[in-house]
């Protein structure tokens, strides 16, 4: 069996082990915040990267708030957070391209270090679209994932949802290295007889929808003197102040 070379890249100063973590944050909330600092626990991350992304071709209609707002959340978010960093390497494209994410994660391969490893943290929502995105069976072998999921999840339904040419099986053992945080190892295998190490989070899922989380905040913001127990204050009193999901 031959294993994914590990060398990868990453961002100056953000260590050897990073996790790309891309989304519309459209807005952050507190799910994604969850799901990072399990993901940076249980494997020994040095950094988390949420990148907003600008362009998602699987949506065109695009996101509520524009990219410059959402980028400006996600700051707000993660601030203070040890180990969380925002990424600008899925920001707009000068053409008005769609952001592909296997060449998003090239480019931040491309700026690790020798020795880094670079991860991809999706929650089930995305892994679950993964087959249809742009080249989605190379992604695992730019990035090793990291998926968060719902309690219970089966290999069937994990291999139900891998692009066509990747199959998986279990690997013995985990890498956790936080006792709180649970971990299950995988491997991935494509046709070309390529190995890449898949990891799932599986009591992470955040069953709530970007569309739900507007929707409160609307009713939120209508209550004088309240706020969100969905979002981070800084983001909560960032929308209120300039009028956004009304």
């Amino acid at each position: 069996m031959k294993l994914m070379d590990a060398r990868t890249a990453q961002a100056p100063g953000s260590g050897h082990r990073v996790a790309f973590f891309g989304g519309s944050f459209d807005p952050p909330h507190l799910g994604h915040l969850a799901v990072a600092r399990a993901a940076r626990a249980a494997l020994g991350l040095d950094t988390v990267l949420f990148a907003p992304v600008g362009s998602q071709p699987l949506k065109p209609d695009g996101s509520a708030a524009d990219f410059e707002e959402r980028l400006a959340m996600t700051r707000l978010a993660i601030a203070g957070e040890p180990g969380l960093a925002v990424s600008l390497a899925d920001a707009p494209t000068s053409s008005g391209a769609p952001n592909y994410t296997l060449e998003t994660l090239l480019k931040v391969r491309a700026g690790l270090p020798a020795d880094g490893v670079l991860f991809c943290l999706l929650g089930a929502d995305s892994f679950f679209s993964l087959r249809h995105w742009h080249r989605s069976a190379e992604i695992p072998f730019a990035a090793q994932l990291i998926v968060a999921s719902r309690p219970g999840w089966q290999l069937d339904e994990l291999r139900a949802a891998l692009p066509a040419g990747l199959t998986i099986e279990a690997a013995p053992g985990a890498e956790a290295t936080c006792p709180d945080v649970e971990l299950r190892s995988y491997l991935l295998h494509n046709s070309a007889g390529e190995s890449a190490p898949f990891y799932l989070l599986p009591k992470l899922n955040v069953q709530i929808s970007a569309s739900e989380i507007r929707e409160h905040v609307r009713a939120a913001i209508e209550a004088p003197k309240t706020g969100s127990e969905l979002l981070p204050k800084a983001v909560f009193d960032y929308i209120r102040s300039h009028g956004l999901y009304r």
